[in-house]
């Protein structure tokens, strides 16, 4: 994790280049497989589990009694775990349900907002280096709360077959019975061209390897929306001399462990706090399983001394993190002046681990950037918000002049014929 001072914007931007995506020669693998599941449905399903996952598939859907077994399978110490978290993201996405709004703008015009579920979405949850059945929970609670008609859950088996009994067990705690033994661009093709066992869905939330993201992306120009666009998991750290070294670097190794393409980032006050956490993530790094994994992400990563607070939330928001922790005395100062990011966490007691898992919040957020101009997902994720208008003859005649103004200098004459008849129709009735 290389060190640098004080630099300026285009040096820091030049340091904090996210890892490059290689966007065009993925997408020329994933084009393929998107064709093939569009042509042969479930039969391409299977192919893709033998040559990529090494197992051979004869029901792509999970029955019933793998998920009653799942659950004999499953710690009790971990189900007390997901059943807190679920009560916790249940609690903070619940509170997100905003009322209708109705009002009559002027007399005789009333406007309308309401929100209306999504009828069909897809998760997809990865299953491969590590089972993220935590986010079985954060997409499936919000689906649900939503009232999503179908919700449908695609991911990877194992050697034999399996999905991993924690993502099945989370999966019918929230009350989803439609689960894919399928993963990859396949999966995501499945859900966006639909087959025989998998319905074609209307959007599609949920992370991903290369492969995944670039088969989203696709997905949105064959009609199907996606949560947002999505690169390599990162962090970063904000620290004074009142953060904790030993906390910082384990925040920052909890992101590196994910993947060898996640980035961290760390912006502190001094060269000596900067050493003091160097220090840690040397010894901490050493007695993680995943240390390999975590060394070559680190080796994207970088330190970054400011000694002004004004330049360095300059950085933060330049730079734009998924997740930002902010660990300074004067923190209420600065998670004020916070414009771009996707989750902050705010003290030395607030692990980045706490969003992932049990907090509350949604751990699905907008990466590479993204947080400039996209929020993590919410509970509005799963609406459409549909407008609605009432007009009454009243309300015509107080708002058509307007109207007629506007729509005729545009050259729209039809626009403005529209008004023009009501209002003739009301004043021939007099």
């Amino acid at each position: 994790m290389k060190t640098i001072l004080n630099p300026g914007k285009a040096e820091w931007i030049k340091s904090l280049k996210r890892p490059v995506q290689k966007t065009k020669d993925i997408e020329k693998i994933v084009k393929p497989i998107l064709r093939k599941v569009k042509r042969s449905g479930d039969k391409a399903l299977k192919k893709f589990a033998l040559e990529y996952d090494h197992v051979q598939i004869k029901n792509l859907l999970v029955t019933s009694e793998e998920v009653m077994k799942s659950k004999d399978l499953i710690d009790p110490q971990l189900k007390k775990a997901i059943l807190v978290a679920k009560g916790n993201i249940e609690k903070f996405h619940a509170a997100q349900v905003s009322p209708e709004l109705k009002m009559e703008v002027m007399e005789g015009v009333t406007c309308m907002r309401r929100s209306v579920p999504i009828q069909k979405v897809g998760l997809y949850i990865p299953g491969g280096t590590a089972p993220l059945f935590s986010t079985v929970l954060m997409l499936g609670i919000p689906a649900n709360l939503a009232g999503c008609e179908e919700i449908v859950l695609c991911t990877p088996p194992d050697s034999e077959g399996n999905i991993h009994p924690a993502i099945l067990f989370t999966a019918d705690l929230i009350g989803i019975d439609k689960i894919v033994k399928s993963g990859g661009a396949q999966a995501v093709a499945a859900m966006t061209f639909g087959t025989e066992s998998v319905p074609k869905v209307d959007k599609i939330f949920g992370p991903g390897n290369q492969y995944v993201t670039a088969a989203k992306q696709l997905a949105v120009k064959n009609g199907v929306a996606i949560d947002m666009p999505a690169g390599p998991s990162e962090v970063l750290v904000y620290a004074d001399e009142t953060a904790i070294p030993s906390f910082v670097a384990a925040d920052l190794l909890s992101q590196a462990e994910h993947g060898v393409d996640s980035q961290v980032v760390l912006v502190t006050t001094t060269e000596k706090f900067a050493s003091k956490v160097k220090k840690e993530l040397e010894s901490q790094l050493e007695k993680l399983p995943r240390k390999d994994i975590a060394k070559r992400a680190l080796d994207n990563s970088v330190t970054v001394v400011m000694a002004n607070q004004e330049k360095a939330i300059e950085l933060i928001n330049d730079y734009a993190p998924e997740h930002l922790i902010i660990c300074v005395e004067n923190e209420d100062e600065v998670v004020g002046q916070i414009i771009n990011a996707g989750s902050v966490f705010i003290g030395n007691f607030t692990p980045e681990s706490a969003g992932d898992y049990a907090s509350g919040t949604n751990h699905t957020l907008p990466t590479y950037g993204y947080a400039r101009n996209y929020s993590g997902v919410s509970l509005d994720s799963f609406y459409k918000k549909i407008t609605y208008q009432k007009i009454t003859e009243k309300g015509i005649q107080n708002l058509g002049p307007t109207i007629e103004t506007m729509a005729a200098n545009e050259l729209l004459d039809a626009h403005k014929y529209a008004v023009s008849v009501r209002l003739k129709y009301l004043k021939d009735k007099k």
